[in-house]
């Protein structure tokens, strides 16, 4: 049974998001300790991998869950929680790649997934703040009214006819002005969802174990996986490896989908003084908005504010040095906004993966054995596609015929032109990454790096990842990613190196936080 951490869990990176500032910390398990049996092993305890243990225990499979940290502390602890169907690529460009059909599918499944998620919290009885809510899609500086018209025809086509174009929100506190409204979006507080989720699954019958690691999967007649500590545990029916990207495939899918950082900023606004609703602009990276309801203050005493959250400003992944420049451009953008904004009390970051074609994956990992099962690439809709994507493979494991199988399928090509550019352009900004091993460090001299930062500096012919910790004392890993050998750069915000290629990042000490790597940096 679980027990409960003395202190907030474990997150990827230094910054702490919202969610842990305003929920009990999720229960933690004791690591595996022994040889185990399941009917289904999963990796990952993020929504995609609790959500997946929930609805097969849910059917009298016996599944066991490892996490390598705790529960949510990876990327579903530094979401925003946005349980939407009007997708980041938009309707126009999902129906130029997959055709009417498959954007209707698209619309269909992530629609599914709110609906599934409603139903879990009535199900289950979770407390988790959801609510349904309007959200208005609005133009950037550069938008036409053509933009507007374009996806609401496809989203109309897209089987959506309630979402409507409108000359202004009528919202308090933000007028977007023309925009789309899209009724039945939602939201939730992830953190508490995730809480109840994890009590379902124990009450099921499924086991949860954090802090275990696994270093091998193995799928086929005899599929096990293998943990850090030798530890074996036999799956009957299938192994799902949902962990934000697949770590235990080693080029295919790194191929296909690129990992973004995204900003998020998380600003007092008084209560009732901006409209609760989801609103997105249609740049590129766009910036996307909700409010966060704050009952109570410290000691349980009564507050008067929420938490007005604002995201955007990405970039790829270990490819900007900039991060709390980013961040002052949000605080910006938010203020110029919404002028009734005090004290901006969070400032976090978050990892998507973003696939070539737009939609995430979820089935068959591509040249792996039939029970071997993947779910990746969120495009930023990492609570709809964590919930869908489970739906998709647990219909796959109990050999039930699902209407989305084949759009998510890892394994799939896009053959259209905008894909094949979009694959050819972030391969050739992997390959350029690679330049790297060839260049100058950032620094010539340890006493160039300042206390509490890091930096890469050339001995001999390779590199070093250097941190200078609060003291003054340094600390060297090799700064070669062990994954594909791309070399790391430094992360400030989150005290991290982050590999440019394909996204692994470690702790300053050169620790695993995520993959696709399987081991942390080399020491020096």
């Amino acid at each position: 049974m679980p027990t409960k951490l003395p202190n907030p869990a474990r997150t990827s990176g230094a910054t702490i998001s919202s969610w842990f500032g305003t929920a009990s910390p999720l229960p933690t398990f004791e690591p595996l300790a022994e040889n185990a049996k399941a009917d289904v092993v999963i990796i990952g305890g993020g929504i995609a991998g609790l959500t997946t243990a929930y609805l097969l225990s849910k059917e009298g499979r016996k599944v066991i869950l490892l996490e390598d940290g705790e529960l949510a502390s990876g990327e579903s602890g530094r979401t925003t929680a946005h349980l939407s169907f009007a997708l980041d690529d938009h309707y126009t460009t999902l129906e130029n790649l997959f055709g009417e059909e498959g954007a209707r599918l698209a619309a269909e499944s992530h629609s599914a997934a709110v609906d599934m998620i409603e139903d879990i919290v009535r199900t289950e009885n979770i407390d988790c703040d959801f609510t349904r809510l309007d959200g208005f899609m609005f133009l950037h500086a550069d938008g036409t009214h053509q933009d507007l018209t374009d996806e609401l025809e496809a989203a109309h086509r897209a089987g959506l006819p309630d979402v409507e174009l409108l000359t202004n929100a009528g919202t308090v506190g933000f007028e977007p002005g023309e925009c789309l409204r899209w009724p039945g979006q939602g939201q939730f507080h992830i953190l508490k969802y995730l809480t109840g989720l994890t009590q379902a699954i124990v009450m099921q019958g499924g086991r949860i174990c954090t802090h275990t690691r696994v270093s091998e999967v193995h799928g086929g007649a005899h599929a096990h996986v293998v943990t850090q500590d030798g530890f074996e545990v036999k799956a009957k029916k299938g192994i799902v490896v949902a962990t934000n990207t697949p770590f235990n495939d080693r080029v295919v899918m790194h191929t296909k989908q690129h990992p973004y950082r995204t900003y998020v900023v998380g600003a007092r606004v008084p209560k009732g003084s901006v409209t609760k609703a989801l609103y997105w602009d249609m740049a590129d990276p766009y910036h996307y908005v909700r409010l966060q309801e704050v009952e109570s203050g410290p000691r349980g005493g009564q507050v008067n504010y929420d938490l007005l959250i604002v995201g955007g400003e990405d970039h790829k992944t270990g490819q900007a040095d900039d991060p709390e420049a980013r961040l002052r451009c949000l605080e910006e953008w938010t203020r110029d906004r919404f002028p009734m904004v005090q004290d901006f009390e969070y400032r976090w970051s978050g990892q998507v993966m973003e696939p070539t074609d737009g939609l995430g994956y979820a089935g068959r990992n591509p040249l792996d054995s039939d029970n071997v099962f993947i779910i990746t690439g969120d495009s930023g809709h990492g609570m709809t596609h964590g919930t869908l994507g489970p739906m998709i493979v647990a219909d796959l494991i109990e050999n039930r015929e699902n209407p989305w199988a084949k759009l998510y399928d890892p394994g799939r090509i896009t053959l259209k032109r905008e894909s094949a550019q979009e694959y050819i352009k972030e391969n050739v900004n992997v390959a350029i990454e690679y330049t790297e091993l060839l260049t100058g460090g950032d620094v010539s001299s340890v006493d160039e790096i300042p206390n509490g930062s890091g930096a890469v500096m050339r001995r001999g012919i390779t590199k070093v990842a250097v941190y200078k910790d609060e003291k003054g004392a340094t600390h060297e890993c090799s700064a070669i990613c062990p994954h594909l050998h791309c070399v790391v750069h430094w992360n400030g915000l989150e005290k991290s190196w982050d590999c440019p290629c394909h996204g692994s990042r470690f702790t300053a000490l050169g620790e695993l936080l995520n993959g696709p790597a399987g081991t942390g940096l080399a020491p020096a």
